[in-house]
């Protein structure tokens, strides 16, 4: 893929390594590609090994990242690693073992319920962290990613953006435009500085393809939890 012009990456999608989603990361990729993304972040939930595979096979397309469940129940992204973060570090432990790979602290969703922790951790993680997404597609009150956009204002970072597709269609619904470069952290985050957000927020029933993915997790493993079992 050649650098020049402008580059549209969605950074923050799921696999059929996260227990929640049955997408095949090559078909993630063809829909990302069809879509008109020319690279994607594969943040799989507490899991890199399928991200980890399509960066060797597809290394200008392809981020590496993992989207860590923290011990506080909240989630931090780490992009460009090289090794896989366990599920249930405390996230100032996981912001600093991002680092200590190379890779950028992501912060997803910050003010989303649950997941996001509703904002409690935002202002302390934000201490820590590359860059803050702005726009989430699967969170459908705008005032949330309103409040990240805010943070990440206040705070001089950079904003990303990312579908957090659990499902093909959702692939690309969000996204950053940004001036090319080689994939490196380094020119990733020097870009961001001049990105351009946008996106359209998922509807509902996405939802509920994750709820399939779980039960049909369950259903292909009797007795045994999902592994990394958590809410989305």
């Amino acid at each position: 893929m050649p650098v020049k012009g402008l580059l549209r990456i969605d950074m923050h999608l799921h696999t059929h390594a996260s227990w929640d989603c049955l997408s095949d990361p090559e078909k993630v990729l063809e829909r990302a590609i069809d879509r008109g993304l020319d690279r994607i972040a594969i943040t799989d939930h507490d899991r890199i090994w399928a991200a980890r595979e399509m960066a060797r096979r597809y290394p200008d397309r392809i981020i590496p990242g993992e989207e860590v469940k923290t011990a506080e129940g909240i989630d931090v992204i780490g992009l460009y690693l090289k090794e896989e973060i366990p599920g249930g570090t405390p996230a100032r432990e996981v912001c600093a073992r991002v680092r200590e790979q190379g890779g950028l602290v992501y912060l997803p969703h910050p003010y989303a319920r649950g997941k996001g922790g509703s904002g409690r951790y935002a202002e302390e993680l934000a201490d820590h962290a590359d860059i803050i997404e702005v726009f989430n597609a699967r969170l459908h009150d705008p005032a949330l990613n309103q409040a990240a956009a805010d943070l990440a204002h206040r705070r001089g970072l950079p904003g990303g953006a990312g579908s957090d597709a659990h499902t093909l269609w959702e692939v690309g619904r969000a996204r950053v435009e940004l001036p090319a470069h080689p994939n490196r952290p380094d020119a990733f985050l020097e870009a961001l500085g001049s990105a351009r957000v946008s996106g359209a927020a998922s509807p509902h029933v996405v939802h509920l393809a994750s709820t399939f993915a779980k039960v049909a997790r369950r259903v292909a493993r009797p007795g045994r939890p999902a592994t990394g079992a958590r809410a989305d």
